[in-house]
């Protein structure tokens, strides 16, 4: 166990038509949640057993009893107005109580693994910041060990500029650039994937 390495996880809590809005245009509400739903319990797979820290960070409010298991996982409220002000508090907070690395991830992101995760905390060995691009021009996880408050600010987040513009910001950074993936927010994304293909009967 790296007492020193932390996960945060950002997750909404799963409500209907309030998760996966872009993807409920083409799927309906009900559908969306359930395709959420299925993305947290992967999230939980491939993180639960991750010997770091761990601490999931809830839109709204901290629910008990759910898939997310207080034994393994601090449980957190984001706090800020907009997604950019709620990571630079998570991260802030992590540094203060002493973490060394510190990465975050959504809760909405399927082509990733436990091994994954692990490499992009190796990665911050020789390099002040990690990122993994999206797809879509986003990023489904970034990591540093040394807090750049600038890189939450001044973005337009969910928009195909974010990646280039935090690219931006740390150019003159040590940097390492994981695998490009897609993470999951149209119909698009998933139509072709076996792992959905349930839902669409």
């Amino acid at each position: 166990m790296n007492p020193k390495n932390l996960l945060l996880i950002f997750t909404r809590n799963p409500e209907l038509g309030k998760v996966k809005t872009r993807l409920a245009k083409d799927v309906g509400d009900q559908t969306a949640l359930d395709i959420y739903k299925f993305l947290l319990n992967h999230t939980v797979s491939i993180t639960e057993n991750l010997p770091i820290t761990k601490q999931v960070y809830y839109s709204e409010e901290i629910h008990k009893g759910d898939i997310w298991d207080a034994s393994i996982y601090e449980k957190k409220l984001q706090e800020g107005n907009d997604l950019g002000d709620r990571m630079l508090h998570a991260f802030k907070e992590g540094f203060k109580n002493g973490y060394a690395k510190i990465i975050i991830i959504g809760s909405d992101m399927y082509d990733i693994t436990s091994e994954e995760l692990m490499e992009a905390f190796t990665e911050l060995d020789n390099n002040d910041f990690v990122l993994g691009p999206a797809e879509d021009g986003g990023y489904y996880l970034l990591g540093m060990r040394k807090l750049k408050p600038s890189i939450f600010v001044d973005k337009e987040w969910g928009t195909q500029t974010v990646l280039k513009d935090t690219l931006q910001d740390i150019h003159n950074e040590s940097t390492a650039l994981l695998k490009v993936k897609n993470d999951v927010d149209y119909f698009s994304d998933i139509k072709e994937h076996k792992a959905f293909q349930k839902f669409f009967p």
